[in-house]
């Protein structure tokens, strides 16, 4: 995605307010910027969170829960090692609701836009991306829609390499969000959030994303914001060397002019016990922390809180915030029952947040 994007970024502000503070600088709204931003100005860590409301409950209880379990003498103390976060994508990191998923858009610009293969899609492929256009327009989700987006994003890709598809998200990140003025598609980061993950990570806790998303869309989109690679769970495609054809990755061996390239088989689809599975396959380790939004995020919401040897901590978003963003107050309200039936902090981004996209960012009117 493009460096630079019109937007200002997340920060902290001394005795001004932080949106004068970053025009004045002139930061970009990415995690890279806050650390830069944190160094120059030696500000407390807790200062770092002050998009969120001083009267928030939640932003009460990250700040009491991470002094308490970094603090040595404390009888709740987590080494380092095992402060291990784990977040979900879109609807916790990341905007869903513009109109929808950004790898759901990806798709439909793919299979109905793009010149290059519009022509070659696939009736499969074409009947998914329709599906999508009328969950965008309805909000009903069509049955197993979510498994066969995923199918029709490994075939329809297949044969790209991993830098030309880098390159292709990366282009469609760079268009305007749909329903904003002054943002990307691709730059669509809740800015709290992304202070409570710089925030946590010089507490020494360790971010993973566990997201149902395409784990190679997803990577390029975080790749501005300090989340390495190998620190992304996802939805995954097979890969195949070019000149691999029909033979088994068992029997091919890659050669030294080969090429890896995108194959066009879903291997897996991140959802619920999914995700479980492939957060003890990848990180080893049980997580402390979990940041979600969805009933898709309570497999993982309960692993991290089943017979957890340390504290832990499960925090929930409610898409409240009608306003700022396109939110849905019966899905919110849904969400605050679940949590309080699990023992889960909900988190509003009506109330708890001063900000959603930052300065600049405005919530087009319908006509």
């Amino acid at each position: 995605m493009a460096k630079e994007n019109g937007q200002k970024k997340k920060g902290e502000g001394r005795a001004v307010h932080a949106d004068s503070l970053l025009r004045e600088l002139g930061i970009r709204h990415t995690r890279k910027a806050v650390n830069a931003g944190r160094d120059r100005q030696g500000k407390e860590s807790e200062n770092l969170l002050s998009l969120w409301r001083e009267n928030s409950l939640s932003k009460a209880e990250i700040l009491a829960y991470v002094e308490t379990v970094t603090d040595e003498e404390s009888g709740s103390y987590i080494p380092p090692k095992n402060r291990i976060v784990v977040t979900d994508m879109d609807g916790t990191l990341f905007c869903e609701t513009d109109p929808t998923y950004f790898d759901f858009r990806l798709l439909a610009h793919r299979i109905l836009e793009d010149p290059d293969y519009r022509d070659l899609a696939s009736e499969m492929e074409r009947s998914v991306a329709e599906k999508i256009l009328d969950y965008a327009e309805t909000g009903k989700l069509a049955s197993g829609l979510e498994v066969d987006a995923g199918k029709a994003i490994a075939s329809s890709f297949a044969g790209m390499t991993v830098t030309e598809f880098n390159e292709y998200v990366g282009r469609f990140g760079d268009l305007p969000a749909p329903g904003y003025e002054g943002m990307k598609a691709g730059d669509a980061f809740y800015r709290p959030m992304l202070q409570l993950l710089d925030f946590l990570e010089e507490k020494g806790f360790a971010v993973y994303i566990c997201s149902g998303t395409d784990r190679m869309v997803i990577r390029e989109i975080v790749s501005e914001i300090d989340i390495a690679p190998n620190q992304v769970i996802g939805t995954d495609r097979q890969f195949l060397a070019r000149e691999q054809g029909s033979t088994g990755d068992t029997e091919y061996c890659f050669e030294s002019d080969d090429e890896l390239v995108l194959g066009g088989e879903l291997l897996n689809k991140n959802l619920q016990m999914s995700k479980v599975e492939l957060i003890a396959r990848e990180i080893g380790m049980q997580p402390v922390l979990c940041l979600g939004n969805s009933s898709g995020d309570t497999s993982m919401a309960r692993y991290v809180s089943a017979k957890n040897p340390y504290p832990t901590r499960v925090f929930m978003l409610c898409c409240d915030d009608t306003e700022r963003e396109s939110g849905d107050p019966e899905k919110a309200e849904k969400m605050r029952q679940m949590c309080e039936e699990n023992g889960w902090v909900p988190v509003s981004m009506r109330d708890d947040w001063e900000t959603i996209y930052g300065p600049g960012v405005r919530k087009k009117q319908k006509a």
